[in-house]
């Protein structure tokens, strides 16, 4: 946002506005609890974390008996999808939270968190990290951020030029 502010030389100049957005804050602080669940997410043991994610293996089996593609098959394609959903609030949250931010930046951060958490899991006994996981959480940001961009595209702020005093 830029606005127009009147120096002492009674000139009008062009500063950049220091002000956050209301959405960005928002982002910022929705990335917090997101960043908890995601935790308890990837990190609590699997026989804890099946809690939350058995939804993946109840619509791979709901797949499986209802079509001809095995439990095995439909489990793997599921497992990945989830992955990519479970990163697309990332994408979005990083580039609503600071909306000038370059998009490669933003699946870098995707991809080391994604490699992060896979590197943990080689430490719990009862999880299993995974390339495949990894390519799709770096899949869910990139998706996250595109659709952000793309509705900002589509619906743009409305800029506000504001003069404290216009000499006549």
């Amino acid at each position: 946002m830029l606005r127009l502010t009147q120096e002492p030389s009674r000139k009008l100049s062009l500063m950049p506005s220091s002000r956050v957005p209301p959405v960005a804050i928002f982002a910022r602080v929705m990335l917090v609890p997101y960043a908890l669940a995601l935790a308890l997410i990837v990190w609590l043991p699997a026989t804890a974390a099946s809690k939350v994610t058995g939804i993946v293996f109840r619509f791979a089996r709901y797949v499986s008996e209802h079509s001809t593609i095995s439990l095995a098959t439909s489990y793997t394609v599921f497992e990945f999808l989830a992955n990519i959903a479970l990163f697309v609030p990332l994408g979005l949250l990083l580039v609503a939270a600071w909306p000038r931010s370059n998009a490669w930046v933003v699946l870098l951060l995707g991809y080391s968190a994604s490699a992060t958490i896979e590197l943990v899991q080689t430490l719990l006994p009862s999880r299993y990290p995974t390339l495949s996981d990894v390519i799709a959480n770096t899949i869910g940001t990139a998706i996250g951020c595109l659709a952000v961009r793309l509705f900002v595209q589509r619906h743009p702020a409305p800029r506000t030029v504001r003069a404290s005093t216009v000499e006549a």
